[in-house]
């Protein structure tokens, strides 16, 4: 197969990756578009029953909604070989990821639901996965997508008993039933969900690594091991984790859990996903070597190892700086429903914020302070009412309003991350102090305005407040970080 430099239509680039089914190439579709395209096994083509099946579960597959997938786009016979044709996805596996450190956070809990939502499409279509596991969802800059849905249900059809060893791809990720032996069915994948984003949370299988008759045997009689794994996802885990696949939630239960509505529709899931994903590339991938090339065939450059990405702005503190907590857990699956909600409305995200606080002739820094900017896809008005000291605390009012035509939502905007709703990241900078105070949290909460999940339309206005605690008694004058929202500076501090 390295010397063919073509399957069916497709020219292939260079290969990707190998597994128990066939190898996995780049390839070029005749339209120039770049896929990826998996051939199977010799001697699994070679047999009847494989080629008979092999295109009903290929077009099963096809029916699978391309939500937090990988969409079949093709598959087909060339001679001998069956090839199966999917959109490429770029992007590290899952597994390459948390070999270097676990998902935490926003990413923890978009990877939690883009899974759940990949699921949900693949059910609807009538598919089941059967071989959920890190290497099958890769991290694209979007978020993640499943990929080699219902295509393990093939390898039943090379005339072997079904065995454990041979029906899946990794014992760790499977299923107590689908280990004994039995049917696959879709609460077969909703445990293999729970395995995956308890590996992707602590970086270790909940049922530890070994041989696979050591694995199967605590799939099937012992409790998961989910020490360190994010409290606020933990318990849904601990439901896939079900012994018992009746008691297990469905697909459409999870993504309905996490993002705190009803019925939730997986194009509207995905988009939530990709609103609060923040990619991820490891570091120092081995690079892959392309094919040689056909002779006459000007040879493709293989693209050089990706660098890891920067922090994301405001997320990780420079030297001397202290960053806010972390956000609430009273309402753990909040805040991505604002984006739900804003995914829903079809609202623009992208930010392209200009910042003229100081107008000519304006004695900045007053408490009634204003600007006007261009922020969360809209024309935003930003009034500070008052900067306060009430006792040995300060008290921070502002209010916004929408003054242009489009919704602008801004929970999880002026937070510790995507999944903050409230105004946590909100700070005062005390000349002479050299780090942000941010807003004083009591038992887990912030002392500030937790966003309400509801489109922010043209008119409409939000009064929102913080109370600061630290804030040096000789310090009547400081600058106010709206984060979003711009800096303020040099507003005076009033004695209530």
């Amino acid at each position: 197969m390295e010397a063919q430099r073509r399957v069916g239509p497709y020219t292939l680039v260079r290969k990707l990756g190998e597994g128990g089914m066939g190898l996995v190439y780049l390839a070029e579709a005749p339209d120039g578009r770049r896929v990826a395209v998996k051939t199977m096994r010799p001697e699994l083509a070679a047999r009847e029953e494989f080629r008979r099946r092999f295109g009903k579960e290929a077009e099963a597959a096809r029916r699978v909604a391309r939500f937090c997938t990988a969409p079949v786009l093709d598959a087909g016979f060339d001679g001998g070989t069956a090839y199966l044709v999917t959109e490429y996805v770029e992007g590290p596996d899952l597994a390459a990821v948390v070999r270097q450190a676990p998902l935490t956070g926003a990413n923890l809990e978009a990877l939690a639901v883009g899974v759940a939502t990949a699921l949900a499409a693949i059910h609807q279509a009538g598919v089941v996965h059967r071989d959920l596991k890190p290497s099958n969802v890769l991290l694209s800059p979007v978020g993640p997508r499943v990929i080699d849905f219902g295509i393990a249900q093939l390898a039943d059809t090379a005339g072997a008993p079904a065995t454990v060893a041979r029906s899946m791809g990794t014992p760790a990720y499977m299923s107590p039933e689908q280990a004994k032996g039995e049917p696959a069915t879709p609460a077969g994948d909703i445990f293999s969900w729970g395995a995956l984003v308890a590996y992707a949370g602590t970086g270790r299988p909940p049922f530890g690594t070994g041989g696979v008759a050591e694995v199967v045997y605590r799939v099937i009689n012992h409790a998961p091991v989910l020490d360190g794994l994010d409290e606020r996802i933990r318990p849904l885990v601990e439901r896939a984790l079900d012994k018992d696949p009746a008691r297990r939630p469905t697909a459409q239960q999870l993504m309905d859990r996490m993002l705190g509505r009803a019925e939730v529709a997986v194009d509207t899931a995905t988009r939530v996903v990709s609103d609060t994903w923040t990619p991820v590339v490891p570091q120092s991938p081995a690079p892959v070597m392309p094919l040689s090339p056909t002779p006459g065939t000007p040879s493709r450059p293989t693209p050089s190892p990706s660098t890891p990405l920067p922090p994301t702005p405001g997320m990780s503190p420079s030297p001397g700086l202290t960053g806010p907590p972390a956000a609430p857990r009273k309402r753990p699956w909040t805040p991505i429903a604002v984006g739900l909600l804003a995914a829903a409305l079809g609202a623009a995200v992208t930010l392209a914020v200009v910042r003229p606080w100081e107008p000519p002739g304006n004695d900045a820094g007053t408490p009634a302070a204003r600007s006007t900017l261009q922020a969360a896809g809209s024309t935003l008005s930003v009034q500070i009412d008052s900067l306060a000291r009430q006792g040995g605390t300060v008290r921070l009012q502002w209010t916004v309003k929408n003054v242009g035509t489009e919704n602008a939502p801004l929970a999880g905007k002026l937070g510790g991350g995507a999944l903050d709703s409230t105004v946590s990241r909100v700070n005062l900078i005390p000349p002479g102090v050299g780090r942000p105070i941010y807003p004083a949290w009591k038992d887990k909460t912030c002392a500030c305005t937790d966003l309400p999940m509801a489109p922010f339309p043209a008119g409409a206005q939000l009064r929102m407040y913080a109370i600061f605690e630290g804030v040096p008694q000789d310090a009547d004058r400081v600058d106010v970080d709206l984060v979003l929202l711009g800096v303020i500076r040099n507003v005076a501090v009033s004695s209530s």
